[in-house]
């Protein structure tokens, strides 16, 4: 079976090769256009010579039909050479935004299945910026690298070679004035190629700081905390200002020389072609034409050092791609233990002997043993911090313990696949998540194998049925952000997600701990159903994390957790009947009160 991280080619200098090799079609047709638009920029020059030449020799005599003749010829030429243009630009854009929106999608992939590790030490908005941001920048420049950089060689290598076939000095001449150019612009990029990597590290950081003050305004604006908010936001806009005044900077000096030379090389050519006229080595249309070709040469020689420019910005941000592919999840599935027919039996679950903890210093779970039999609810209570939600997580697979091991019937769910795994697992938080997608969707987690009328009475049975007819599409209504849904409903829509999925073994965190009277006892049914026996007897295996003590109620078995030890474990019954059980003391002193 297939690692997680084998989906992914490693990172190296190929990553752009990779994304280009599909589009050969596309690569076919803009390169025919290159090269006919190349071609038939250098005709031009050719007609105004001839049309210069007939009138100064013919004066007042010049034959008025071969200028007609040449002057239409150039005419239709430039028109032409802008249809060629059109078409090059359309190939290059399809070309470039087609290979990096592909980038784009297998970032955002890759991204998702690295560890919780790797997504703890970053911001939401880093990696936003890592995905699209850089991935933009890249886009933008990559649409017009081949149409300006290729483009513009194709068109200076042409000229260059008509200059020598009509007279090596001039041809001589400016290409010596080209290569000149190209040596002192690459010497420049070089000089500013570290500043447009400090640039993008500036937008990424900058992404972050808004991502996470937008996500946390409402205590921002309750706390009175948008004053230090937006002095931070300022001295993060500072740093941003001069790591892009540095590298604008650093890159303008690319364009003032091109520019500059540019100007240069147009004057030695005028001198040139003005020396060879009076010797009478050229005639006046041949100087003009070495004029135009020299004022021709300019165009490639600017677009390349505006894109050098630009690829400073795309470098960097190719740089901190081949970053982010570089990370490697270190969870991989395991060879599988064939638990597709036994999704929805009720398993056995132990932790044994497991210790865990998020940094090496600091262990979250410590030498823990706990054993759930099949089909039972085992209430899982202790303060913040105790390690409850860690041990989900575990379950989950989202981390592995240090030492120990978690089996679902004996098994060690290392062994198991991942997909399998969660698929043996249902879950329901406090905080429930809700995509911008449609009622279905957002029910069933997009699996299109539920059908519409199983949807409709998990939801009527929950008591979202008035909900449902309410919505102008029905199950096909768009949530947007989770709008038209109060706190219970969207909690009333998390545990459709687990009805529909139907798992063996059901983790509840919280997932009643925020409900507002009225939606509370469409939840206890809820409950009552899930955690009890259904139309076929069977009862599912349930792991409750709870403050409430009428959810604690519905648990057949104790577990008390203190800091990452397990302090007691016991029948419910049993501890309850036992005055000096540590789960007695709570019920005598107020469990919500102790517990929060």
């Amino acid at each position: 079976m297939k690692t997680e991280s084998s989906r992914f080619a490693p990172p190296g200098k190929g990553v752009l090769a990779a994304y280009l090799r599909p589009e050969g079609p596309r690569l076919a047709g803009l390169g025919l256009f290159l090269v006919a638009g190349t071609a038939v920029q250098l005709v031009s020059p050719q007609i105004l010579r001839a049309f210069i030449d007939t009138a100064a020799h013919g004066g007042a005599n010049a034959p008025l039909h071969r200028l007609w003749f040449l002057a239409g010829m150039f005419i239709a030429v430039s028109v032409f050479a802008q249809v060629l243009q059109i078409g090059s630009t359309y190939f290059s854009e399809q070309l470039g935004w087609s290979a990096t929106n592909r980038m784009r999608q297998d970032l955002a992939d890759h991204a998702l299945h690295l560890d919780m590790a790797f997504h703890n030490a970053r911001s939401p908005g880093e990696l936003i910026e890592r995905v699209d941001g850089d991935v933009a920048a890249l886009a933008a420049f990559f649409s017009q690298f081949i149409l300006q950089i290729i483009g513009g060689a194709l068109l200076l290598a042409g000229i260059l070679v008509v200059l020598y076939i009509q007279d090596w000095r001039i041809g001589a001449l400016l290409t010596g004035f080209a290569i000149a150019a190209g040596l002192v612009m690459h010497a420049i990029r070089q000089i500013a190629g570290g500043r447009w990597e400090r640039l993008r590290e500036a937008w990424s950081a900058f992404s972050g700081f808004l991502e996470e003050r937008m996500a946390g305004v409402d205590d921002i604006r309750a706390n009175g905390g948008g004053p230090h908010v937006l002095r931070r936001m300022g001295e993060v806009n500072r740093e941003l200002l001069v790591a892009n005044v540095a590298a604008a900077r650093r890159g303008h000096w690319i364009f003032l020389t091109a520019s500059g030379l540019f100007s240069v090389g147009f004057g030695l050519a005028l001198a040139l072609g003005v020396w060879l006229f009076q010797r009478r080595e050229a005639t006046l249309g041949t100087v003009f034409m070495f004029m135009q070709y020299a004022g021709m040469m300019a165009l490639p020689i600017m677009l390349i050092g505006q894109q050098l420019q630009q690829f400073q910005a795309a470098s960097a941000s190719l740089n901190r791609i081949r970053e982010l592919r570089g990370f490697r999840p270190t969870l991989t599935d395991g060879p599988g233990l064939g638990w597709d027919d036994l999704r929805m039996a009720p398993p056995t679950v132990a932790f044994e002997r497991l210790s865990f903890a998020y940094r090496s210093d600091t262990p979250v779970i410590r030498d823990l043993d706990l054993n759930l039999p099949a089909g039972e609810v085992i209430g899982l209570l202790g303060r913040t911090g105790s390690g409850k939600t860690t041990l989900t997580r575990l379950l989950f697979r989202l981390y592995d313990p240090q030492s120990g091991r978690l089996t679902l019937d004996g098994q060690d769910i290392r062994q198991a696949g991942l997909v399998e795994l969660r698929g043996r697992i249902g879950l329901v938080t406090q905080e429930v998540q809700l995509f911008d997608a449609s009622i279905r969707d957002n029910a069933t987690l997009f699996d299109p194998a539920i059908s519409d009328s199983r949807i409709e009475t998990v939801l009527v049975d929950l008591g979202l049925g008035e909900w449902l007819a309410r919505q102008p599409e029905g199950l096909s209504t768009v949530l947007t952000s989770g709008a038209g849904l109060s706190a219970g409903e969207a909690q009333l829509l998390a545990f459709a997600r687990v009805f529909l999925k139907d798992p063996g073994l059901v983790v509840l965190d919280e997932a009643s701990s925020r409900l507002d009277p009225a939606t509370d006892q469409l939840i206890e049914r809820a409950l009552d159903r899930l955690l009890g026996a259904d139309g076929q007897g069977r009862r599912r295996t349930a792991i409750i994390i709870a403050h409430k003590l009428s959810t604690v109620q519905r648990a057949d078995r104790i577990a008390i957790l203190d800091q990452g030890r397990l302090l007691e474990t016991g029948r419910r019954k049993d501890l309850e009947a036992d005055p000096t059980s540590a789960y007695a003391r709570l019920l005598r002193t107020g469990l919500e009160e102790v517990l929060t």
